[in-house]
């Protein structure tokens, strides 16, 4: 099986049609939070990792750390052949599986990113029940949908330990 599979103009139209309904998501650059997710929510601050000026090593092991634990919440929420949708604001957008390779750019990351390092990143299960919603101006990752929350509190990535809000 193959990871990463971009979704079709039309699949994207679609989905992104469903989050600005119902996510209310309007883009903003100052106007935060862009979106409004069903409770129950946390918002982590990840402000303290952008523009990073400590050790190199330190902040690609948090990287790393943030996609591991991910990645280990989203196997225990669905099955080992079933797909999410991995989301970049105006960009490509795909269906992967938390199960197989996550092949790597240029820059080494993933194609769309967990960390929101330029643009909206979203990753959401298929009916949208829970996601992780990445949000670059507010430098903020929103987690919504009581199994995703809970399963991130088992695996916790280092980064989520600042809370902005919650409901």
């Amino acid at each position: 099986m193959n990871n990463w599979i971009e979704l079709s103009d039309s699949e994207s139209d679609l989905v992104w049609d469903m989050v600005y309904g119902k996510f209310k998501f309007k883009p903003s650059r100052s106007n935060f939070p862009s979106f409004k997710v069903p409770k129950p929510f946390i918002t982590y601050d990840i402000s303290s990792y952008f523009c990073w000026s400590g050790d190199v090593e330190e902040i690609k092991w948090l990287y790393r750390n943030l996609e591991e634990k991910s990645l280990l919440a989203f196997q225990e929420l669905i099955n080992e052949n079933e797909y999410v949708y991995a989301l970049d604001w105006q960009h490509s957008c795909y269906w992967v599986n938390p199960f197989l390779v996550f092949p790597r750019d240029e820059f080494n990351e993933w194609l769309v990113p967990i960390f929101p390092n330029g643009d909206y990143y979203f990753f959401l299960q298929r009916e949208f029940n829970w996601g992780l919603l990445g949000h670059p101006w507010e430098k903020s990752i929103t987690v919504f949908g009581h199994e995703l929350i809970q399963a991130l509190e088992k695996h916790k990535p280092r980064m989520f330990h600042t809370i902005l809000r919650i409901k």
